[in-house]
């Protein structure tokens, strides 16, 4: 049984445990009158229409103080109080004008007990409602099937044995068994619908009505045969019934979960026990009443309850078989056709439980190379048709039982499910080869290469993730050294496993704060004064120490994490530069990836960020490398004009270590160049070194932009470049990266000129 979502204690639960301590204890004092009472009328009268009905008006009470807490059921609460005050009222009036309760016929309390079954029908309505989002077919028909077999029991052998007694019975007394047997088949059948699944409350309504239903029926009998007196047992079992509500009154704290639509289908014992048991109900009354000793409502009812099994049946059928397909299409991948990487989990968990050493099995992990320029030059359309190629391709080379499956993107996978090592790099080299033969894609020869990383299972691994983790490992190894194939060995040396970490704990740092900014100051060659910072990433790992951009920046690109990367590094640069603008006007320079170059977001962040901190434009120059402008050039320039239009300055940072530089000089916005270390570091000993700074000087200074010579060590150096016309330097002899607070103590501090005058 699963209980209904549960809220914390409203106000009202306070009184509602009180009048379930009233109604227990009206109950536990009735009882003390079962059998010998004390003499005379008067205590009958405080024992069966005071004591008694004090647990009803006690149970209506908490029913109706509940509706506040569960609002969409709260008319289901309401229909529960007024059935127990009225029918309680009712019971009252037909013993003050009768002189006893049973099934003495009282116009005003028959009236009252017509009220209250109607008030039970419509709070288990609002109950069931409030539980099910959505009916489907097969509920309904479960619903039907037990209703019909329960309606049938109660005709065929409870009502069944009255309603041939020549007339001893009454239509009247008739009246309220029948209705009983009916709300007994609803409650049954909501309980089908439900699956036997039904929550707490629910469980506790349907068990008041079942009292309330069974002292009907055993009153109905004894009132026929002239054997019902008032107080004697059975009234504890329509107090029950009353004790009951009160609980599910008391215990109710707020509105149940409805259940959704689970897709049609549902697959669990406790739906079928219902339906299978009003079935054999049902079947039981047309074995009883084979020879007319049943009535025929009561057959026709059988049959009604089989022919409704026969139709669930039939939606069954149909329910299983679109299972089937739902689960085929949640195993597919839809653009190739090929099992997902649902379908490759499941199969390599079967695999791997199989594996041995003996008897081991390996995983190719595919992904394609250049697919990414087929997207970009032809369209996504031509890389769809490529994509679902590749089955095709590589299915003939698949011996039976080996499974190959997209896992998402270019990226695909091959299970080999009896494959040591040796086996599975041949299988994977022969792959390679297949998938290096020319594609023909809308008209177009197309070559595309491949990496594939090979595991095996269950040595190196020995579960489905690591096999994973493994080929990943090894793919990622095949990709960088171009090898094409690659099989993954463990080395402890290789720290290829902590790329991954690496990776994972990256995007922990993002969110924890681990992240930070180390400055290195940029000075003027003429006279040294402070003419910018550049922000160096640091991250102050937990357990490695303080990390550098050579460690975070590789595994950024790998996670996708460049783009929130830069925006921690320009937020954490500009609160730096806010710390120190009021009085030294030091701008911070920021390095940009292609990713940010390409973002047509930039500038608005830039923004954003620049008028957060409240600085200006001048505050901030956004340096950037040769390459990051290669991938979408025109973008790239339209983002940057978009920069220098907010009055942002612009840095093309390690110049000389490209192969296009003249040719983006020609046209891309900037304000400086930065001479890479590689063309400063031997300047005072090399005069060809010399030749090219001193001419690239002269370049930058013709195009109106600044020079600023990185990697300054000594002061040798630095008078040689300054010599050559370089305009900033920025090196270990200026100073070197230091966090915020030692910047701000460098900065206040006396310095000499980098370079000295005659």
């Amino acid at each position: 049984m699963r209980a209904a979502a549960v809220s914390p204690r409203s106000p009202g639960a306070g009184p509602r445990d009180h009048l379930l301590v009233v109604a227990v204890l009206g109950v536990a004092t009735f009882t003390t009158g079962i059998g010998p009472r004390p003499g005379g009328a008067v205590w009958d009268v405080l024992y069966d229409v005071v004591v008694y009905h004090v647990p009803w008006l006690a149970a209506g009470a908490a029913c109706w103080l509940t509706a506040r807490t569960a609002p969409r059921e709260a008319l289901a609460w309401r229909a529960l109080a007024t059935t127990l005050v009225i029918g309680a009222l009712g019971n009252v009036v037909r013993i003050l004008q009768t002189g006893q309760a049973g099934t003495t016929p009282s116009l005003l309390g028959d009236s009252s007990v017509a009220v209250a079954y109607g008030s039970l029908y419509v709070a288990l309505f609002v109950f069931i409602r409030a539980r099910v989002a959505r009916f489907l077919t097969s509920m309904w028909l479960d619903g039907v099937v037990v209703a019909l077999g329960t309606t049938a029991v109660g005709i065929g052998f409870v009502l069944g044995p009255f309603l041939g007694a020549d007339g001893d019975v009454s239509l009247l007394q008739l009246a309220w068994p029948a209705a009983d047997v009916l709300l007994l088949a609803l409650v049954a059948g909501v309980c089908a619908i439900l699956g036997v699944h039904a929550d707490r409350t629910l469980l506790l309504a349907a068990g008041a009505v079942a009292f309330f239903a069974v002292a009907d029926a055993a009153l109905f009998a004894l009132s026929v045969a002239g054997r019902y007196t008032d107080g004697g047992p059975l009234e504890l079992v329509w107090l029950a019934g009353v004790l009951c509500a009160a609980v599910a009154a008391q215990r109710t704290t707020g509105d149940p979960a409805p259940r959704g639509d689970d897709g049609g289908v549902r697959i669990t014992w406790r739906l079928v026990a219902l339906p299978l048991a009003g079935t054999l109900a049902a079947l039981a009354v047309l074995a009883a009443g084979y020879g007319d000793d049943l009535p025929g409502s009561a057959g026709w009812l059988a049959v009604g309850c089989v022919l409704a099994a026969l139709a669930r049946t039939a939606v069954t059928f149909r329910e299983v078989r679109s299972f089937a397909a739902v689960r085929q299409e949640a195993r597919t991948d839809e653009l190739t056709g090929l099992p997902n990487r649902r379908a490759l989990l499941e199969s390599a968990r079967t695999v791997l439980a199989g594996a041995t050493t003996a008897r081991p099995a390996a995983l190719l992990l595919l992904d394609l190379d250049g697919f990414k320029e087929v997207n970009d030059s032809l369209g996504h359309g031509s890389g769809d048709q490529l994509l679902r190629q590749v089955g095709p391709r590589l299915a003939p080379a698949l011996a039976r039982g080996e499974l190959l499956a997209r896992l998402g993107g270019d990226e695909f996978a091959v299970l080999l499910p009896d494959a040591g090592l040796s086996t599975a790099a041949e299988r994977a080299r022969a792959v390679h080869d297949l998938l290096r033969r020319p594609f023909t894609v809308d008209g177009v020869r197309l070559h595309v290469g491949v990496s594939i990383g090979v595991s095996t299972a269950p040595v190196p691994a020995d579960d489905v993730q690591e096999l994973l983790r493994c080929a990943d490992v090894a793919m990622y190894a095949a990709k960088t050294e171009r090898t094409g194939v690659h099989v993954y060995v463990p080395d402890p040396t290789s720290g290829s496993g902590e790329r991954l970490r690496t990776m994972e704990e990256l995007r922990t740092a993002l969110v924890a704060g681990e992240l930070d900014v180390h400055l290195q100051p940029q000075v003027a060659m003429d006279d040294g004064r402070v003419v910018g910072v550049e922000a160096l990433l640091r991250w102050h790992h937990p357990v490695r120490g303080l990390l550098g951009p050579a460690v975070v920046l590789p595994a950024a690109e790998q996670a996708g994490l460049l783009r929130p990367l830069t925006d921690a590094v320009l937020e954490r640069s500009l609160d730096a530069v806010s710390r120190w603008w009021a009085e030294h006007r030091v701008p911070v320079s920021v390095n940009l990836s292609a990713a940010n170059v390409a973002d047509l977001d930039l500038p608005g962040k830039v923004a954003a960020q620049l008028a957060h901190h409240g600085l200006p434009a001048a505050a901030l120059t956004l340096e950037l490398v040769e390459d990051t402008l290669m991938a979408d050039p025109e973008r790239g320039r339209t983002v940057l004009a978009e920069l220098r239009r907010l009055g942002v300055r612009t840095s093309i940072d390690d110049y000389g270590t490209g192969y296009s530089s003249l040719a983006y000089l020609r046209r891309l916005p900037a304000d400086e160049l930065k001479l890479d270390r590689s063309l400063t570091a031997d300047v005072a000993e090399d005069e060809r070194a010399a030749a090219i700074v001193r001419h690239t000087v002269a370049l930058a200074h013709d195009l109106g932009l600044s020079l600023v010579a990185e990697g300054v060590e000594d002061a040798v150096t630095a008078a040689r470049l300054a010599a050559l016309g370089c305009d900033v330097a920025q090196g270990y002899a200026v100073a070197r990266p230091m966090p915020v607070g030692d910047l701000l103590r460098w900065l206040a501090a006396e310095r000499q000129p980098l370079v000295r005058t005659a």
